[in-house]
């Protein structure tokens, strides 16, 4: 786990039947009081309907087209690292319960259904593992059981990133497996060295060695993660969220959808006041001024999270600092056959895929890009699993939508 006891990595074996099963967050009040609006989850902001230009490009030919897109929550600002790493270690706790310590005080038994046909099963029990982690037990018995879990990287200690895995299952889009539900096995852990493998003949140590690891980074927007991994994050977030409703009668039973936001989403989000975009030549954004100029904006790499000011919705850093996944696949002629409300271009790509098929869409420019790439009509693409120095992302959940004034009987 990524802890300062532990210095630095965090992994996890593929244990998945438990480690999808049980999660424990602090109540969420989300129960909105009569004709006020739904309060949004922490971190995230609330965006209404409303409808936009919708672009795939930034050019004159470029196609658009009118596009309506419901309410939705989006977060504030880039994961961070310290929030990933909150994922990583809880990835490291279950796998170090699970597949290592086989301790049954770990775990606690709960019935589903009722009468004959009522179902025992155990899970972990969380409250107990936020109290303590099994990696804060220095007994020789628990660290010789949990010595696998880890590797030597010259003279740090770390964890393992082929042990550090999380399975999540989803409804698979595109190609001859379309509509039938899949499970897919992620390693968790950013990619190590990402800096220097970005930047050959670039001095770029000290990058790799702390950025992740080290709390002077810990709002700094994790990079280095692949879109699958992404992906992964928004699962085990959701289930994080919905967890904290368990005591909430309003909407507990209510299904709540984390994801990466759609590349629709993501624009109608950038542009704020949605009815555009700002010129870079005076933007207050990170980004690569010119040729060399990384600095001129304010920092060399990139800058925390909730650097510069929000925009019009209260969100921070959608242009600049790190390009982000999106959900979409990419294609140039996408805009052709999308829908026209909440539109979106979903593939899931097998590993027999061709890399054509494999690319994700990027949005929002980095703290490495010109300003044209800043735009937020202005697209590009990356292999869904190659991870770069200059990509993150957000988090969108879906909304139950407010009515507005118009709809009010006269």
């Amino acid at each position: 786990m990524i802890k300062t006891s532990i210095t630095s990595t965090f992994i996890l074996s593929a244990a998945t039947a438990l480690i999808m099963s049980s999660f424990s967050s602090p109540q969420a009040r989300l129960s909105p009081p009569p004709g006020k609006s739904l309060p949004a989850p922490p971190g995230m902001v609330y965006i209404p309907s409303g409808t936009i230009n919708y672009k795939t490009g930034s050019d004159s030919a470029a196609g658009s087209k009118n596009i309506s897109i419901s309410s939705f929550f989006i977060d504030q600002a880039e994961v961070s690292n310290k929030q990933y790493r909150q994922f990583v270690n809880w990835v490291a706790d279950s796998v170090a319960i699970t597949n290592y310590l086989n301790d049954p005080s770990y775990f606690k038994e709960i019935k589903q259904g009722s009468g004959a046909t009522a179902i025992s099963r155990k899970i972990i029990d969380w409250d107990k593992v936020k109290k303590k982690s099994p990696f804060d037990d220095h007994s020789p018995a628990v660290q010789d059981k949990l010595a696998p879990m880890f590797v030597m990287r010259g003279d740090r200690k770390m964890l393992n990133p082929n042990v550090l895995k999380y399975a999540f299952t989803y409804l698979r889009s595109g190609g001859n497996t379309a509509g039938q539900y899949v499970t897919d096995t992620v390693s968790v852990m950013p990619a190590e060295s990402i800096w220097s493998k970005d930047f050959p003949n670039a001095q770029m140590a000290m990058m790799d060695q702390n950025y992740f690891y080290h709390s002077a980074f810990d709002n700094y927007p994790v990079v280095g993660v692949t879109w699958k991994q992404a992906r992964a994050y928004t699962d085990w977030r959701g289930k994080e969220f919905v967890a904290s409703l368990k005591k909430n009668s309003y909407l507990k039973d209510f299904i709540f959808t984390f994801s990466l936001p759609t590349e629709a989403q993501w624009q109608y989000a950038a542009q704020g006041n949605g009815k555009g975009k700002a010129s870079t030549e005076k933007m207050a954004a990170n980004f690569k001024q010119d040729e060399g100029l990384y600095s001129k904006d304010g920092a060399t790499f990139t800058l925390p999270v909730k650097s510069y000011s929000r925009n019009e919705f209260g969100i921070y850093n959608m242009a600049g600092n790190v390009s982000e996944w999106t959900l979409d696949a990419y294609s140039p002629s996408a805009i052709e056959f999308v829908n026209d409300l909440n539109p979106v271009l979903l593939y899931d790509a097998t590993p027999n895929d061709g890399e054509v098929r494999r690319r994700k869409v990027v949005r929002g420019g980095s703290w490495k890009d010109p300003g044209i790439l800043l735009n937020s009509d202005t697209r590009n693409y990356e292999n869904q699993d190659m991870p770069h120095s200059y990509i993150g992302f957000r988090c969108v959940m879906s909304a139950i939508e407010i009515p507005s004034a118009q709809v009010k009987a006269k």
